[in-house]
């Protein structure tokens, strides 16, 4: 099976305040929109395993949509999810964010290690969604818990999924909860490289 893209596009969000508080570093979110044709919309298909094994190649497009609009900063955080048009399954946005999607996308970063944190729901046009975020080395890296609110004003049609990569640059702003670093966590994976 092939994933048709119908067409793409990005966002991008820089905070550089928080409670009257500037930064030296802005936090730059990045969401990278694939807006897809569903093969499924319409009828129930018992084996989604067709679209998952398809799903790594728009991981691998996806990914390099997203790293594209992140520019120079390096990732810190990640995310996915996805919408499914109300003539689909939400089981049909889950199919093409499995770790088939997901893996191509570890790889673009160089071999992240954390899951990725995934929302799903089904829905048309103009319908809000929240990516949850977290560390891409470690789902513990608390100052890392974010997300991005996205509304895709023409997106999904009944018979298409918007399937969505979220980057970020670093944590919170202000982030100051405690726990594990990102410092700790990117120490940790430079002592196990050989």
């Amino acid at each position: 099976m092939h994933i048709k893209i119908r067409r793409a596009f990005t966002m991008v969000e820089e905070r550089r305040e928080e409670a009257g508080r500037e930064t030296n570093l802005p936090l730059r979110r990045v969401a990278a929109v694939a807006v897809v044709e569903n093969p499924y919309a319409g009828r129930y298909v018992e084996n989604l395993k067709p679209m998952i094994e398809a799903s790594a190649v728009l991981g691998r497009e996806i990914g390099a949509l997203a790293l594209a609009a992140l520019g120079k900063h390096d990732v810190q955080s990640y995310g996915k999810g996805g919408i499914v048009g109300l003539n689909g399954e939400q089981e049909h946005a889950n199919a093409l964010l499995t770790t088939t999607f997901a893996n191509p996308i570890r790889d673009l970063l160089g071999g992240a290690d954390a899951w990725i944190s995934s929302f799903t729901k089904k829905g048309g046009p103009g319908t809000v969604i929240d990516i949850p975020m977290n560390h891409k080395d470690d789902v513990y890296v608390r100052s890392h818990y974010d997300g991005m609110t996205l509304v895709l004003p023409d997106a999904p049609m009944p018979d298409e999924v918007a399937v969505i990569l979220c980057l970020a640059n670093r944590g919170r702003l202000n982030a100051r909860v405690g726990g594990l670093t990102h410092e700790e966590v990117a120490a940790r994976k430079a002592a196990k490289r050989p």
